[in-house]
């Protein structure tokens, strides 16, 4: 599933290929909205919140689509050809440009005064306006016997981060992912929670995350991806798992040196 910074990446092309322009085309391709066609109306703007995209219309309306495990948006000049098949779930044009959603995990349309169905629930975004380091220390206190690799992944406690950021935060933190929120102190949250931040705000406008193979100076991973490789801190391999109630399970890489319960 995309971090938050790929998703606010996203907001940002879409921004820069919508915002203030009129609609020419409007193609939902999923059953519930198959019938809605918002050409005339102008694009206002679109924002991340956490792993959601929101894009306000003309008329008191928002497009809620969330990317999931494999969705993606492609821009591209108007009037270039679609992809073939069933991937296209949503296409969004104007005489200029047009926004290509594809295997998008959610693709809603609703008030905008009703955007807190679909996002009232999350925590501070960690690249929002409403980051709050403080807030998001007390949401992680609620739950003090869920380890700190889970709740770092609840999105009710805060906002966007994913199984990369949460890797390369505990690594950062020395913190074993298996440490329950309560046996944390106060400073040691407050800090796993900082690093988080300052983490994925410098990533919001890098390119994507590189793979593993990468060894170019300040882009690969520390932990994340790594399995069995040495550990850039202590040369021990680093390990690999799943962290999660069954069903639920997420994989996690952490060094058993570094990262000592």
């Amino acid at each position: 599933m995309p971090e938050g910074d790929a998703v606010y990446r996203a907001a940002k092309r879409l921004r820069g290929a919508l915002d203030g322009r009129t609609l020419t085309r409007s193609d939902f391709r999923v059953p519930r909205h198959a019938t809605a066609d918002l050409r005339g109306r102008t694009v206002l703007e679109t924002v991340s919140r956490g792993k959601h995209l929101l894009t306000r219309v003309e008329g008191g309306l928002t497009i809620h689509t969330h990317l999931r495990m494999d969705g993606a948006w492609r821009i591209s000049p108007a009037g270039r050809p679609a992809p073939r098949g069933d991937v296209v779930r949503l296409i969004l044009a104007n005489v200029e440009w047009q926004a290509v959603g594809t295997k998008l995990g959610v693709v809603d349309l609703l008030p905008r005064d009703k955007e807190d169905l679909v996002v009232g629930h999350l925590g501070p975004d960690l690249l929002g306006p409403d980051w709050d380091t403080a807030t998001a220390v007390r949401n992680l206190h609620e739950a003090p016997e869920t380890t700190i690799g889970e709740a770092l992944l609840d999105q009710r406690n805060l906002a966007g981060i994913g199984t990369i950021w949460r890797a390369e935060t505990l690594f950062l933190a020395r913190l074993s992912p298996w440490r329950t929120v309560g046996s944390l102190s106060a400073d040691e949250l407050e800090n796993v929670v900082t690093l988080a931040h300052r983490i994925m705000d410098a990533s919001k406008d890098a390119p994507a995350p590189v793979t593993t193979g990468d060894s170019r100076p300040g882009r690969a991973f520390f932990v994340y991806g790594r399995t069995h490789r040495p550990c850039r801190r202590c040369g021990n391999p680093v390990s690999s798992g799943e962290l999660g109630p069954r069903s639920y399970e997420r994989l996690i890489y952490w060094c058993r040196a570094c990262q000592a319960d």
